[in-house]
C-alpha cells in the first residue's frame, strides 16, 4: 500500500467542480491582481475568524515581515520567538534589522515555553512571536499576560493553525495581530503561495495595507516606501471555495490523529502527541517522537509510506544564526527532540486502512506482533 504524506489531489477531486468554476470565473473576469475575489476572501475570512480586518498578502513569510515593519520594529530592537519553527518566523525579524531572541520549547506540547520568556526580555525587546506549531495552540493566554505586563506586542504565527482554538477562542485572536500561510500543504491551502494578516486594530491594518502596496493606499500616492505583496485573484478564489470546508477538514484530521494515538499507544519506542487541555489541535502535522528515528524513517519509506521531519535542526544552531553564539545546552528540550521527531502522513482524506498500515509497519520495525 502507498501512503502519501499529503494528498492534495484527493482533496481537489472532492471539490473539483467548485474549484474549476472558481478558476474559470477569475479568468473570465480577468481579475488576476486585486479585485472582487480577493476582496471576497478577505471579507469572508475576517467574518469566519472574528477579525475586524484581514489583509491578503503574497505568502506567510511576507505576512510576518509586513507586521513587524508596520509596528515600527527595526534596528536595535529584539523580538522573542521559539527555537523550533520554520525559519520564516525568525528571518523576518532579522530582515527588519532587529535581532531574534530564541526560547526553548515545552516538553509536552512543542510550543514556546512561557516560563522561559521573561528571562529573555530586555529594554530592547519589542514583541513576542509565539508559533502555534503543528496546529497545537501555544499557551497563548499566559504569553499575552506576560507581554501586557512588559508592554510588548504579541504577533501570533498561525501559519499551521487555521481555526485551532484555545478556551473556545480561535488562535490568532488573543494577541495584537495574527499571520497566516496558505501554502498548498497547509490545512487551508491555495494552489500556490498565499498569505494573510488578521487584526482588530484599524490603524495597524491601514499601515500594513499601505506598506504591502508600495506604500500607497491610493494608486500613485506613495506615503512611504513599501513592498509589493499581494494575494492574487486566482488563489483568493480557490481559498474562498476551501474556506467552507476548513473546519470539517480540521475535524477529520483530529479524528485521524486520535486513531493514530490509540493504535500507537502500546509501542514503547513511540511518544504520541499530547493535546493541550482546553485546546483544539488541528494537526497540520502529526508529530511523534521515535527511538531509532532515522532507521524507522528509512524503513517506512521503503514500504511506500511518506514521512518527514519538522524540523531537523533547531534554528539557533543553524549556520544562519551563528552570529548569535548559541550553545546546544541553551535549548535542551529542542536539542533533544530534534533527533527524535518524525511526522507521519496526515490529511483529511487519509483512510483508516492507511493509518492501520502505517502503524502495522511501525510495529514491524520495532518487532511487535501486528
Amino acid at each position: 500500500m502507498k501512503v502519501p504524506f499529503v494528498d492534495l489531489y484527493a482533496q481537489y477531486q472532492n471539490i473539483k467542480s467548485e474549484i474549476d468554476n472558481a478558476i474559470a470565473s477569475v479568468i473570465r473576469d480577468t481579475a488576476f491582481i486585486g479585485g472582487k475575489y480577493v476582496e471576497q476572501f478577505e471579507k469572508n475570512y475576517a467574518e469566519k475568524y472574528g477579525f475586524k480586518y484581514f489583509l491578503g498578502v503574497a505568502n506567510g513569510t511576507d505576512a510576518i515581515f509586513i507586521v513587524l515593519k508596520a509596528l515600527g520594529i527595526g534596528q536595535g530592537d529584539e523580538v522573542i520567538t521559539v527555537c523550533n519553527t520554520w525559519i520564516s518566523t525568525a528571518e523576518t525579524i532579522s530582515l527588519t534589522g532587529a535581532t531574534p531572541v530564541f526560547v526553548d520549547i515545552e516538553p509536552d506540547y512543542y510550543n514556546i515555553n512561557p516560563d522561559l520568556i521573561e528571562e529573555k526580555i530586555t529594554e530592547r525587546t519589542k514583541a513576542i512571536i509565539p508559533v502555534h506549531l503543528y496546529g497545537q495552540p501555544a499557551n497563548i493566554e499566559k504569553i499575552v499576560e506576560i507581554a501586557r505586563r512588559h508592554n510588548l506586542y504579541v504577533i501570533e504565527d498561525c501559519a499551521q493553525a487555521h481555526f485551532a482554538t484555545f478556551n473556545d477562542k480561535f488562535v490568532g485572536t488573543f494577541g495584537d495581530v495574527a499571520t497566516f500561510s496558505f501554502y498548498p500543504g497547509k490545512n487551508l491551502g491555495a494552489y500556490g503561495d498565499a498569505g494573510g494578516i488578521g487584526t482588530n486594530d484599524e490603524d495597524l491594518y491601514l499601515q500594513m495595507k499601505m506598506f504591502a502596496r508600495h506604500g500607497a493606499l491610493k494608486k500613485h500616492h506613495h506615503l512611504i516606501e513599501g513592498v509589493n505583496s499581494r494575494l492574487d485573484g486566482m488563489q483568493a478564489a480557490i481559498l474562498n471555495v476551501k474556506l467552507k470546508y476548513i473546519q470539517q477538514w480540521n475535524e477529520k484530521r483530529y479524528k485521524n490523529a486520535m486513531l493514530y494515538n490509540e493504535l500507537l499507544k502500546d509501542i514503547r519506542e513511540i511518544t504520541t502527541p499530547k493535546v493541550r487541555p482546553n485546546a483544539f489541535h488541528i494537526f497540520h502535522v502529526y508529530e511523534v517522537r521515535a527511538q531509532q528515528r532515522d532507521e524507522l524513517m528509512d524503513f517506512l519509506k521503503q514500504n511506500d509510506i511518506a514521512v518527514a521531519i519538522h524540523y531537523p535542526k533547531i534554528l539557533p544552531l543553524q549556520p544562519a544564526y551563528a552570529r548569535l553564539n548559541h550553545k546546544p545546552e541553551d535549548f535542551p528540550v529542542g536539542l533533544a527532540y530534534q533527533s527524535q521527531i518524525l511526522s507521519l502522513p496526515m490529511y483529511p482524506e487519509l483512510t483508516e486502512e492507511q493509518i492501520r498500515y502505517v502503524v502495522q509497519k511501525i510495529k514491524e520495525f520495532y518487532g511487535y506482533n501486528s
